[in-house]
């Protein structure tokens, strides 16, 4: 999997692609997410229009991600969710639990209420 980010009036915009099993990557995402959290981000969009696959430690990494910047008064937003990713959170429930948009102003907005 491969990863990008960048920050945008204090929100990070996180580019997910690839398979999302939760290797190497997921430790090098939530150690950078730990760095801008630190240097006071609280919102993050998670583009992850560019993932074909999630398993149970992929989800643990967006879960891990939410939490740490819901437990700093911050949201997350997944942006674009292929149709399978898109199953996949309605099937595990995390569609309830996740803020979801379909384009980037759609999530600023999502965030910008939260």
């Amino acid at each position: 999997m491969k990863f990008k980010h960048q920050i945008k009036n204090q929100v990070l915009t996180l580019s997910l692609q690839g398979d999302l099993i939760g290797e190497d990557n997921g430790m090098d995402i939530i150690a950078m997410i730990n760095d801008h959290i630190q240097n006071g981000v609280r919102s993050c969009i998670i583009d992850i229009s560019g993932l074909r696959y999630i398993n149970s430690s992929g989800i643990g990494v967006l879960i891990t991600i939410l939490t740490k910047f819901r437990n700093k008064g911050g949201e997350v937003c997944l942006l674009k969710p292929s149709e399978n990713v898109q199953k996949l959170l309605i099937i595990t429930k995390l569609n309830a639990i996740f803020q979801i948009a379909g384009s980037e102003e759609e999530a600023l907005e999502v965030l910008k209420a939260a």
